[in-house]
């Protein structure tokens, strides 16, 4: 089992810059990626980012490439999702999310809400 606790969730201007933490614990394997979703009211999650296990290599959406930067620390078991020229639209409870090798997610955070709103 692993377990997964969402931070850094808050209110921030359009164009405003916003780092969430995430921290893992519990049983950690060795290929466990992780990731970040959002759900925005009345819309369906939706997938933000991975950084996979193996060679720390990092996928964005589209809509959020060259933005948002995701990252990881092992020995401190966090990662991070950090978000910069942020727009109304990223407005959404945003959940890290962990899974196995090539594998499915297994794991889910309760999520931290973020507002962009002037």
């Amino acid at each position: 089992q692993v377990q997964l606790v969402e931070s850094g969730g808050g209110l921030v201007q359009p164009g405003g810059s916003l780092t969430l933490s995430c921290v893992y614990s519990g049983h950690i394997p060795e290929d466990l990626n992780l990731g970040w979703y959002r759900q925005a009211t009345g819309k369906e999650r939706e997938w933000v980012a991975t950084i996979h296990a193996i060679g720390m290599t990092t996928d964005y959406a589209d809509s959020v490439k060259g933005r948002f930067a995701v990252s990881r620390d092992n020995a401190k078991n966090t990662t991070w999702l950090q978000m910069s020229g942020l727009k109304p639209e990223a407005t959404a409870n945003y959940y890290c999310a962990a899974s196995r090798g090539s594998g499915a997610v297994t794991y889910w955070g309760r999520g931290t809400q973020v507002t962009v709103t002037s």
